[in-house]
């Protein structure tokens, strides 16, 4: 891992406990750099990234590096949301990787339409989360070089 500047916040938006308990078990097993922050639905996203409500301090909700984002929640589910994120100026430089259940083709091409950047199946087995943990800290954080906020006047 080449250690980067920032602080690598992990946020993943998913309203299912059990998956997201079992996320936080796999991130912490595979040694993620960083940290790991959870919101329920889509609309608590966008109140978290757009500082909204119980995220309005941008020091409790700082600006993540990456976002796992699950397609099917309550209040505004992942492709309102992915739309709402891409066409954000401010916003749409956040990596956007869907980790969902699905593997309809439908929902695959759909999200990259929308601008996701990556789309995986999440595994059934807990090892391969571990895995999948594992290979997008490695490629998120060590590999590619990620844009910062978008800066006015440019």
């Amino acid at each position: 891992m080449i250690p980067g500047p920032k602080t690598n916040v992990v946020l993943m938006a998913d309203d299912d406990a059990d998956d997201r308990l079992l996320v936080t078990d796999a991130f912490n097993e595979s040694g993620c750099a960083g940290e790991l922050r959870f919101v329920e639905d889509g609309r608590e996203l966008l109140d978290y990234l757009t500082h909204r409500g119980k995220y309005e301090s941008a020091a409790e909700a700082p600006r993540p590096r990456l976002i796992l984002l699950d397609l099917n929640m309550p209040k505004k589910d992942g492709r309102e949301v992915l739309r709402e994120i891409k066409a954000d100026p401010d916003l749409k430089r956040i990596p956007v990787v869907v980790l969902t259940t699905s593997q309809a083709d439908t929902d695959i091409g759909g999200v990259y339409e929308l601008g996701a950047n990556s789309f995986i199946t999440k595994p059934v087995k807990y090892d391969l989360l571990v895995r999948v943990m594992k290979a997008l800290d490695q490629y998120w954080f060590g590999i590619v070089e990620l844009a910062g906020p978008r800066r006015t006047g440019l």
